[in-house]
């Protein structure tokens, strides 16, 4: 029966090559298609390689520690007739001719001048970084003759011994961001890393706050999912008419965070976590939102807020508020919110990109009320009327940028009636 190979699979987008962590099979065991057989590590994380098709593993290449490229053959499976025709790969023809000639090593397979294919392996430096490709870790040409690399790096890549320097000194890759590495391709070495620590030693510095830290923790863990922001103008006229008559007098944040969470409750598939291959829905309206503390951001939570009239939104967000400016709040005030309210325009701002939390797929964010001219079709005239800029920033994985709008455009139109809000 037909041998197919199993090969070191793209598991990013920036992905060249991988660790080989463990290997779960041995020659000879019976496998599923898509098993996972082998695990791998990148510079991201731990992920599982699996099989091209069922069958019996006839060989396993891939060595543990061992550096392997995309495209890199790790082993072979005996698979069935109709498995292999499946999964073959028809090689490209070999140039002939002249132009084999004019290229040097080109002229044909059993030229002196090819480069070998048949390594199993990189050599790796002291650094642990691959040091001299040989073949099969290498995607071939359109020759079908020369191998090259399958993927480039760059200074993204940071070998094993970077890595546990960074992590006994606590240090992150985005810490990181500003050394130019010295390495192939532009990696940073060891030595680069202890430079750059050389010239942090001399400067003048003092430790994080707790609560800078914990913001810095939350927004890169943020920035790992694909992002997006789409925004719309909204008039605050009505949302300030109707404020002149409450007794709370709750500020336009609050109108925008009340019909937040009414849009969401209309559709709460909106807000919904992605996670893994299952979108994850809150059986309960919860909106953060964002209260500027001593140096840095803090989220408190107001608890069904589609169920919480505006009145009552406004001393609940006084009492959160008050909280938060004197670091009083607990875990469970600020845990477990499907989406936030980032009112940016008391800095001054019209327009902005704000962040959501980890935890959240959505955040609203409202710019300052300006007065701006706005044509009138009735009276045929332009008339001035108070407009601020909204925002809304989500995770692209859980929520396309039409479901993004449809949901900004009910919140648009939920305020122009806020005494029903």
């Amino acid at each position: 029966m037909p041998n197919v190979p199993i090969t070191m699979p793209q598991l990013g987008e920036s992905m060249a090559e991988a660790t080989i962590v463990a290997v779960k099979v041995q020659p000879g065991d019976k496998v599923a298609a898509d098993q996972e057989i082998i695990e791998v590590e990148t510079d991201k994380a731990v992920m599982g390689v699996t099989t091209p098709c069922a069958g019996e593993i006839v060989k396993i290449e891939a060595e543990v520690k061992g550096v392997y490229a995309v495209g890199a053959v790790l082993g072979y499976v005996e698979a069935s007739a109709a498995d292999a025709a499946r999964l073959v790969k028809k090689s490209p023809t070999p140039p002939k001719g002249d132009i084999a000639k004019e290229i040097p090593g080109r002229e044909g397979p059993e030229s002196k001048d090819a480069p070998a294919r048949n390594g199993s392996h990189f050599q790796v430096d002291e650094e642990g970084l691959p040091a001299v490709p040989t073949g099969s870790h290498f995607q071939v040409d359109q020759t079908g003759l020369l191998p090259v690399p399958a993927a480039t790096k760059g200074a993204g890549y940071l070998s094993p011994r970077v890595r546990a320097r960074m992590t006994e000194l606590q240090l992150t890759q985005a810490d990181l961001a500003g050394i130019a590495g010295s390495g192939n391709a532009g990696r940073v070495t060891i030595k680069d890393l202890e430079t750059f620590l050389g010239t942090i030693e001399k400067s003048q510095a003092e430790n994080a706050s707790a609560i800078r830290t914990g913001v810095a923790d939350a927004m890169r863990r943020s920035w790992t999912r694909p992002l997006a922001t789409v925004g719309l103008s909204v008039c605050l006229d009505p949302v300030l008419e109707d404020r002149k008559k409450r007794e709370a007098k709750p500020g336009p944040a609050l109108y925008v965070l009340r019909a937040l969470a009414l849009a969401l409750a209309e559709s709460p598939a909106t807000a919904a976590r992605l996670i893994g291959g299952r979108a994850i829905r809150s059986e309960s309206i919860d909106v953060g939102v964002a209260v500027e503390a001593q140096d840095g951001i803090m989220v408190p939570v107001i608890r069904e807020a589609d169920k919480t009239s505006l009145g009552d939104l406004t001393s609940r967000y006084a009492e959160l508020v008050d909280l938060a400016r004197r670091r009083r709040l607990t875990a469970d005030m600020t845990s477990g919110g499907i989406a936030s309210v980032s009112n940016f325009g008391t800095f001054g701002l019209d327009w902005g990109t704000p962040i959501p939390l980890p935890d959240q797929t959505l955040l609203l964010g409202l710019g300052a009320g300006r007065k701006t001219p706005f044509w009138d079709e009735k009276t045929g005239a332009f008339v001035p009327r108070t407009e601020a800029q909204m925002t809304l920033s989500f995770d692209h994985r859980s929520l396309d940028g039409g479901g993004a709008g449809r949901l900004l455009q009910r919140v648009v139109e939920l305020l122009g009636s806020p005494e029903k809000l």
